[in-house]
């Protein structure tokens, strides 16, 4: 079991020598031959990643207004693999790994030490933010009677049912005013971000600070940064990455097919480069220092085809065949980004 044999080592070396977590990590599957020049180790990442983050783990709920990942407050899962997660993290930054996880930057804050208030509430949880912050802003006295909330907070269960938990011994019969408004906001936000998830959270920072806990990582960078290292940025310069681009297998930067990728490329939208770049590379996102920093490779897969564009995501080869026109490679290419799923690795 790829998830069990992990961090069975993982842990064995963090008890042994937890300063081996911070240098370059080499993969070898067993079975496998060959060296590791950084594609066995990003395919470990994509792999155990991909398994630990399958909805049928039960360990993150997806917020549906945001996309973002939270803890499970009611995951039945073991905790290590919370640990083993927040060791990848921390080993994604010594092995320059951009992970494909949708973490909010709270979770990163928490990692750090800060503490969280309804701004952070508001990013994760709109709706819910949103809510506690009108009842902030009413300027009435009436609130009682407006709103009629309790000291309760209310969370769904696995199974759709309400589950209710009291900010406040004897919750349900303490009516929230205009007087204690402010103590009813700060004790929901606590109960979401901190207490709900203290058991999954506290394994997560366990693992993460097996690996940073012996360096100046969190002295160095602010949460914010410290995310960008690890998911990467948002920020796609394309044109950056055809400029340190190679070419293989007949190809050539004078290439039809090659100009007439970049071309297509260059006038897609934000969210298809975001699309191809994770059908190339695994991951949607660029590293902190830009694409100009970027391994991509653009390998000819025979002559003229119907066959889709296909990838090597460990080592960001993009297999393009030798379309007879721009017109096909932009249908072919614009087929596979839309229909890629999971890590696209072949």
């Amino acid at each position: 079991n790829l998830v069990e044999d992990a961090l069975t080592h993982l842990e064995m070396v963090a008890e042994e020598e937890p300063q081996q977590l911070q240098r370059q990590l080499y993969v070898e599957f067993e079975g496998e031959e060959g060296v590791d020049e950084g594609g066995v180790s990003k395919e470990f990442f994509q792999l155990i990643i991909a398994e630990l983050f399958n909805p049928n783990y039960g360990m993150f709920v997806d917020i549906e207004d945001t996309r973002m990942l939270w803890f499970n407050p009611q995951s039945f899962e073991v905790d290590h693999n919370y640990k083993l997660i927040g060791m990848l993290l921390g080993l994604a930054v010594y092995n320059n790994i951009i992970l494909d996880i949708r973490f909010p930057t709270v979770l990163y804050q928490k990692l750090m030490g800060e503490q969280s208030d309804i701004r952070d509430l508001i990013l994760t949880h709109p709706l819910l933010g949103s809510s506690l912050q009108q009842l902030l802003d009413y300027p009435d006295e009436d609130v009682e009677e407006v709103f009629m909330l309790d000291f309760v907070a209310s969370t769904t269960g696995l199974f759709g049912e309400t589950i209710t938990h009291h900010l406040v011994e004897g919750g349900d019969e303490i009516p929230v005013t205009s007087d204690n408004k402010h103590e009813f906001v700060s004790k929901y936000v606590d109960y979401v971000l901190n207490t709900s998830v203290s058991k999954q959270f506290d394994q997560f920072k366990k693992g993460f600070d097996m690996v940073a806990s012996h360096s100046p990582l969190k002295s160095w960078f602010r949460p914010e940064e410290l995310e960008k290292l690890i998911v990467g940025t948002h920020k796609l310069d394309f044109k950056a990455l055809q400029t340190v681009a190679r070419y293989d297998n007949g190809y050539t930067a004078d290439s039809d097919v090659v100009k007439w990728f970049w071309e297509v490329t260059h006038a897609m939208t934000d969210e298809d480069k975001s699309k191809l770049l994770a059908f190339s590379t695994g991951c949607g996102r660029a590293p902190v220092g830009g694409m100009s920093e970027m391994n991509f490779i653009v390998v000819k897969n025979g002559g003229d085809s119907e066959r889709l564009p296909t990838a090597h995501t460990c080592f960001n080869v993009l297999l393009l065949p030798e379309y007879s026109s721009k017109d096909k490679l932009k249908s072919k290419l614009f087929s596979a980004i839309q229909h890629f799923e999971g890590f696209g690795m072949i």
